[in-house]
């Protein structure tokens, strides 16, 4: 007999970037379906796996983690994220996270990771130093040649973050954060965080508010 897929809900605060994971899956649908994209909304269906990307959600968000995690709703949960300090991991594991993995693994790679996980074991990824994010993922500055990591800066630049709190965030070092914000004012063509915090207004780096409750004719 077939197995059912496994009923997976998407949790990140920033539409296209939910959207973008949905799509980069979404041919793997005999073997995981997405139940909801969850934006600022918490899960409402009752799903095997909420796969909570972090991109400008803060990995040291213990509140938003621990809360999925006592849903009654979510059999598991699991992180995927580029960042992997190991501080991050040992704190997940201790809020009773499931898996940890990295957004450079290809579509196929993520789904069998999920399907171990839903089978009870703990999966975290090996991160390659310097490795890029997996193929098809999306998020916003993209198209402006912004790299998710920059993108994720910005995001959190824009919702008012000094550089020290994005570094304690992130658990990245002041002078990598310094690093990315010149790249980052290069690209978009500002000369100040001003300028670059209207930009990011006006171009998708504040957080959606909505839920996504069926995708693509999911249950």
């Amino acid at each position: 007999m077939t197995k059912p897929p496994i009923l997976i809900a998407l949790v990140n605060d920033y539409d296209v970037v939910a959207r973008g994971l949905a799509t980069m899956i979404d041919g793997y649908r005999d073997r995981v379906l997405i139940a909801e994209i969850d934006t600022n909304e918490g899960v409402a269906d009752q799903v095997d796996i909420v796969l909570y990307d972090t991109f400008a959600q803060p990995e040291s968000d213990v509140d938003e983690l621990s809360t999925l995690v006592r849903n009654p709703r979510a059999r598991r949960v699991v992180v995927y994220t580029w960042n992997f300090h190991p501080a991050l991991i040992q704190r997940a594991r201790e809020q009773g996270m499931h898996g940890y993995l990295s957004k450079t693994l290809k579509a196929r790679d993520l789904v069998a990771a999920l399907e171990a996980v839903h089978a009870g074991e703990l999966v975290i990824s090996e991160q390659a130093p310097r490795a890029r994010t997996a193929p098809g993922l999306d998020w916003p500055g993209r198209g402006e040649g912004l790299t998710d990591r920059e993108a994720e800066v910005l995001a959190l630049i824009t919702q008012g973050m000094s550089n020290a709190q994005v570094a304690d965030l992130t658990f990245l070092s002041p002078n990598t954060i310094k690093s990315y914000i010149r790249s980052i004012y290069r690209k978009i063509g500002v000369g100040s965080r001003t300028q670059a915090v209207l930009w990011g207004v006006d171009h998708g780096f504040t957080p959606d508010h909505h839920r996504i409750e069926h995708w693509k004719g999911g249950p």
